[in-house]
């Protein structure tokens, strides 16, 4: 069997990757968070965002459960799977969660930092921070939706490069989740606003779009008054360095495009 292994921090992504990954080396089957996915089904185990407390989830993720450890070792064995990814946190887990499922070495390791932008990655955390949600690889329709009584919804569909489609997920809200810090989007455009008035060119500043997932984006429409002899595209970098600091700064996120539409331009007397 070929073991593949994607690993990084929690709340990095690897859920939402696992299956370009899985895509991408052909690999048939993922074992994530205590679950065996098989061809982007869901064919046995629980997953550790069923748990109630972290100390529970980390046990149920590296299979320290003998009847959880029996049920998805045998599963593997009864699908002859060839290629198999094991997500995880660090290399040493990956490498118990090997062990515990008899798998054999794993041959192939898979950074999250080789995979996904510092701006995805960034992203990422702040979803996980400010709201909680945890994705898992497999189709909402098969997620036990007694046992998550906060939230869970459709997530979204995977595509390959040739915008074929690869898998869905599911976004959840685990129980050992505890409490969460909501940055409203007001606030999310203020800080657009700020940043862009601190620029002494811009007059005023009109409609505001932040996406804050996947690839964070931002985009904004500005009035500025400026002297003839100012050159706009030094202005509207000026205009985005700011915005992009002050993400940075306020809520560690490094915007992957900021988006600057001049709607009003005036030009001062000299």
């Amino acid at each position: 069997m070929d073991v593949f292994a994607l690993y990084g921090p929690s709340g990095t992504g690897k859920s939402t990757s696992a299956l370009e990954v899985a895509h991408k080396y052909n690999i048939q089957a993922i074992i994530d968070d205590g679950l065996l996915i098989y061809r982007g089904r869901k064919v046995c185990g629980t997953s550790a965002k069923y748990e109630k407390t972290t100390v529970q989830a980390v046990k149920r993720a590296i299979f320290f459960y003998d009847e959880h450890r029996a049920e998805v070792r045998d599963a593997i064995h009864a699908h002859s799977i060839e290629r198999i990814l094991l997500l995880g946190t660090s290399r040493k887990m990956v490498n118990r969660i090997a062990d515990a499922l008899d798998v054999g070495p794993i041959q192939t390791y898979i950074s999250i930092e080789d995979i996904r932008s510092s701006s995805q990655i960034k992203a990422a955390l702040y979803t996980r921070q400010t709201e909680g949600k945890h994705v898992i690889p497999i189709p909402h329709i098969q997620v036990d939706q007694d046992f998550f009584s906060r939230l869970i919804k459709q997530g979204k569909k995977i595509f390959s490069a040739r915008k074929e489609v690869i898998g869905e997920t599911t976004i959840v809200q685990p129980d050992f989740g505890g409490g969460r810090v909501h940055v409203a989007e007001p606030v999310l455009r203020k800080l657009v606003t700020l940043s862009c008035l601190a620029v002494p060119e811009v007059e005023g500043v009109g409609k505001i779009e932040v996406s804050l997932t996947d690839l964070p984006t931002v985009a904004v429409e500005l009035h500025l008054k400026t002297a003839r002899s100012s050159s706009l595209p030094a202005v509207a970098e000026t205009v985005r360095q700011y915005i992009y600091d002050t993400y940075v700064q306020h809520l560690n996120i490094e915007l992957h495009t900021i988006t600057i539409r001049i709607a009003k331009l005036t030009m001062a007397d000299a």
